[in-house]
This record gives C-alpha cells, sequence and structure tokens, in this order.
C-alpha cells in the first residue's frame, strides 16, 4: 500500500490552488449513506497516450501528473477532508498519474490491475478486467455506511459506465437490483 507520506517525500505535493471542487447536490448525501463507489478518473497529466516502450513500474517512462492535475488532486482530497469523509478504501490504477492521484487526494493508493488502462492489453484481459469491477461494485453496493473511492482511467471509466468523464471527476456508482451500473452523482474539480 502506497502512503501520501511517499509522494510528499518525492515532492510531489504542491501548494493547492484556492479553486473549488463542485459537487451534484446528491455526491455528498450518497457518500455518506455508502454503498457507493466514486470512481475518479486521474487528474490532469500530459499527452495523451504512454510512450510506446513504458515500464508499469517505472514513473519516469509514463505520463504524470502535471502541476495542475498534483493541484487538483489535492483540491479533491481537501473537499473530502472538510467534510469528514473518509474512504473505507482507495483503490488505484497502478499506473503512476492514478496512484498519485489518489496518495494526493486521499493518502492512500492500493493498486489494482482491474482498474489499469486496456490500451495494450488483449481484450479478453480487458473484458476480465470489468467483469472484476462489476463484481467489486456489487458487493460495495451492499455496503450501506461506507464507500470506497477507485481512480482509473478516462477508458476504463467509459466502458464501465458508457459514459465521459473529464481529467479529475468523481462518478458515485451503484448497481440496481439487476446488477447494472448507474452513476448517482458527480463531483468535478473547478
Amino acid at each position: 500500500m502506497l502512503r501520501r507520506r511517499d509522494v510528499l517525500a518525492a515532492g510531489l505535493l504542491l501548494p493547492l490552488a484556492p479553486r473549488l471542487v463542485l459537487a451534484s447536490d446528491d455526491a455528498e448525501r450518497l457518500l455518506r449513506e455508502g454503498g457507493v463507489v466514486i470512481a475518479f478518473r486521474h487528474a490532469p497529466a500530459p499527452g495523451t497516450f504512454d510512450p510506446p516502450n513504458f515500464t508499469l513500474g517505472d514513473c519516469r517512462t509514463q505520463r504524470n501528473l502535471s502541476d495542475e492535475g498534483r493541484a487538483q488532486a489535492g483540491r479533491i482530497g481537501q473537499w473530502f477532508q472538510a467534510r469528514g469523509l473518509v474512504p473505507a478504501a482507495v483503490r488505484s490504477s497502478p499506473w503512476c498519474r492514478c496512484v498519485d492521484t489518489a496518495l494526493l487526494a486521499f493518502g492512500a493508493a492500493e493498486p489494482w490491475p482491474a482498474l489499469g488502462s486496456p490500451r495494450g492489453s488483449p481484450e479478453r484481459t480487458n473484458a476480465d478486467h470489468l467483469q472484476q469491477l462489476r463484481a467489486a461494485l456489487v458487493a460495495a453496493s451492499t455496503r450501506r455506511g461506507r464507500f470506497e473511492a477507485w481512480v482509473t482511467h478516462m477508458f476504463v471509466l467509459s466502458d464501465l459506465v458508457q459514459q465521459g468523464s473529464s481529467s479529475g471527476e468523481g462518478l458515485v456508482l451503484r448497481t440496481d437490483a439487476a446488477g447494472a451500473v448507474q452513476v448517482l452523482a458527480r463531483l468535478a474539480p473547478a
């Protein structure tokens, strides 16, 4: 498990800009009630795709958060702290920009390959990952009084919810009785 202090020690935390996080009216209420996951697209990272020969364990070979991305992730954390909202678990794609978003926002990150970017993975792996995410979401939807935070990529969120999202945006998710994924609210850094 990675911790916020590791990011701080690496000098990755910058002073936070005094901007707000915009939430739909229901986001805070839903998180307090629990039985949901708030799934974030990682904060801004320059570029579109990782270089052809990137290595998951080596952040120097990947796209990383920009200064604005680090500040945005910090603002997400401030929004949660100001409301006393603490996720029961924080899971992240193993890509550095996702782990760093989770660390800066929540102080911890448990890398989970199912949240990893599908780019470069075989189709079957992507289907397996989506199945794992849906199963975890079904389980989380039954746990009233607690919520989880996940940090992932645009492609993963799009495949999971069939909707787009912005960098750093959080989607409050739950499954219905039939197991279909529902987007209940959005949290968007300004």
